[in-house]
């Protein structure tokens, strides 16, 4: 991908791209403006954006400069995750994974799997081809409307005295048998009081789940395991032309062991930052309170140990969690579900405010998860007033995920000054399921909604989430653009949202997500020099090939990756 214009100049590859470099000769497209913006060359020198304009400017300016021929390639900025949990990829990257569609892995096709009879085959076949008998077998991607209903009893009968966790789709669910339970060395009273934990099924959700992963962190955190699966993690973010990532909920379990693990996977150097948000749920059980958790916090992003050259606290930021998760059917409905069931609050209603009220008043970004339209209703409401209160300008707190809302609520979001970052996967994963269970049509085909906010002009991100989505920004773009589901249904196509915003949502607004507009997100002068190169310009191709475009390689702060 390198080219000479004298015999002074070295080749890209080379040198690895440490000189002052032009990048010509393709589609660059700046994601600066609101339109989508060109320009014929980019200049960069360690690591930084020195130039952007034509070529001829860039040679005159330049004229030492290394070439870097697109060779006819689309250069867009660096994807960004905005919302990816490195704990839970380590996790479900390192074991099982039996879901009801296919994954892609680095490794080949995880084969999807539908129907209880199926599943419980394949349960059966993965235990007595890969289990270890003095080890916890876990099993990621169950769900209970493509795979019917899953017990500790049939658990005991499948896997007998072999130790299993049957991990839900959601990750906010696990299964576990007697012999599980067992080496955990848990017992029915240390859940006593916990509605969300159902010992006789063997079941932990959402706050049972919470409650569970600190006395199951030995066993997730096992170093040989976990780091297995952040380097396939790793693979898959080259392959996906993504250069930075960010946990908002960090920690998951462990601070200091989960820290360690990512700081170890980091020191491999692979291409992208880390950015961390501090989980304000998980710190507040394990400092003892509210305050004792924004304290600890305040120290984080001084923090020499924390902060390193590719992993970084951010200040002044946090995330909270409102209703249970969109995959368990457990998010907080206004109108409730259709066969009489009741969402679950991820934290107490008085808590949550607690948590809200503290942090707004001391001047922090809030992230909050939420899924339900209740359970965004509830964030909406206390924004009000807590802007009645104590009015903030610029606060940006945002909704993460947002898988059900309406207008008015998209209405009430832009009037408050809220924010967005939603998982459109939802709309091709659940809304076919959705409309037959548990939502019903009207619901399930209007799932994340997303010109109500582009309509707006609220500042929307998307994110995977992952696991509840590919790692795939061009996919999650897909999606918002055709909305199209797992079965091909066209849902709800007033809601399609454009090229241009669906690709902000993984550059620029991905960026402002995090408050790292400044640095990174689109190509201009002094920005972090993070290019993600295309085969092909997703502005100029039908937009129901976006997702099929294969990404050619990264750069990250200056220095060329191959993705191959």
């Amino acid at each position: 991908m390198a080219s000479c214009k004298t015999e002074a100049k070295k080749s890209v590859l080379e040198d690895g791209l440490s000189s002052v470099t032009i990048y010509y000769n393709g589609d660059i497209i700046t994601m600066e403006g609101n339109e989508a913006n060109y320009v014929e060359a980019v200049v960069q020198d360690n690591g930084r954006i020195l130039f952007t304009g034509t070529k001829n400017e860039a040679i005159k300016q330049y004229p030492k400069a290394v070439d870097f021929d697109l060779k006819g390639k689309t250069l867009i900025p660096g994807l960004i995750e905005p919302h990816l949990h490195p704990s839970l990829a380590a996790i479900m990257l390192q074991n099982e994974i039996i879901a009801p569609y296919d994954w892609k892995l680095p490794s080949g096709i995880k084969k999807g799997v539908q129907g209880q009879k199926a599943y419980l085959e394949r349960i059966n076949e993965s235990i007595k081809s890969n289990a270890q008998p003095d080890k916890l077998y876990f099993i990621w991607g169950f769900h209970q409307l493509w795979h019917g209903e899953l017990s500790r009893e049939v658990l005991n009968n499948l896997a007998g005295d072999q130790p299993v966790g049957i991990i839900h789709r959601s990750f906010h669910e696990i299964y576990l048998n007697d012999a599980a339970i067992s080496m955990l060395g848990i017992k029915e009273k240390d859940f006593k009081g916990n509605p969300q934990v159902d010992w006789q099924k063997g079941h932990f959700y959402e706050g049972g789940w919470l409650a569970l992963v600190p006395k199951m962190a030995p066993v997730l955190l096992e170093p040989e395991g976990y780091l297995k699966g952040l380097s396939v993690m790793s693979e898959l973010l080259l392959q996906n032309g993504i250069t930075t990532i960010a946990e908002p909920g960090f920690p998951s379990s462990d601070f200091d062991m989960e820290m360690e693990l990512l700081m170890r996977e980091m020191d491999n150097n692979p291409p992208y930052d880390v950015y961390l948000i501090p989980n304000g749920t998980q710190l507040y059980t394990m400092k003892g309170g509210n305050q004792e958790a924004m304290t600890f916090m305040e120290t984080l992003s001084t923090n020499e140990h924390y902060n390193t050259e590719k992993v970084h606290l951010l200040p002044k930021q946090v995330k909270l969690f409102s209703d249970g998760a969109i995959y368990s059917l457990l998010m907080q409905m206004k109108e409730g579900y259709l066969d009489g069931h009741d969402g679950e609050w991820m934290t107490p209603l008085e808590l949550f405010e607690e948590q809200l009220t503290m942090y707004w008043n001391n001047g922090y970004k809030i992230h909050v998860h939420a899924n339900g339209d209740l359970g965004q209703q509830m964030v909406i409401d206390l924004v009000k007033k807590k802007q009645a209160d104590n009015p903030r300008e610029n606060h940006r707190l945002t909704l993460h995920h947002m898988g059900y809302f309406d207008e008015d609520m998209a209405r009430e979001m832009e009037e408050l000054g809220m924010e967005a970052s939603v998982n459109p996967y939802y709309l091709w994963a659940l809304a076919d399921k959705y409309s037959e269970y548990g939502l019903g049509k009207k619901r399930a085909e209007n799932l994340v909604a997303l010109k109500l906010l582009t309509d707006r002009e609220i500042p929307l991100s998307f994110h995977s989430d992952f696991s509840m989505a590919p790692v795939e920004p061009l996919t999650l773009a897909w999606t918002a653009v055709n909305r199209e589901s797992s079965q091909g249904s066209k849902f709800s196509q007033d809601q399609k949202i454009s090229v241009f915003n669906a690709m902000k949502a993984i550059t620029i607004d991905a960026a402002r997500t995090l408050n790292l507009e400044n640095e990174i997100g689109s190509i201009q002068k002094g920005k972090i020099a993070n290019f993600t190169i295309l085969d092909q310009n997703p502005f100029e191709i039908n937009p129901n090939g976006i997702k099929d475009i294969k990404v050619n390689g990264l750069v990250f702060k200056g220095k060329y990756v191959s993705s191959n």
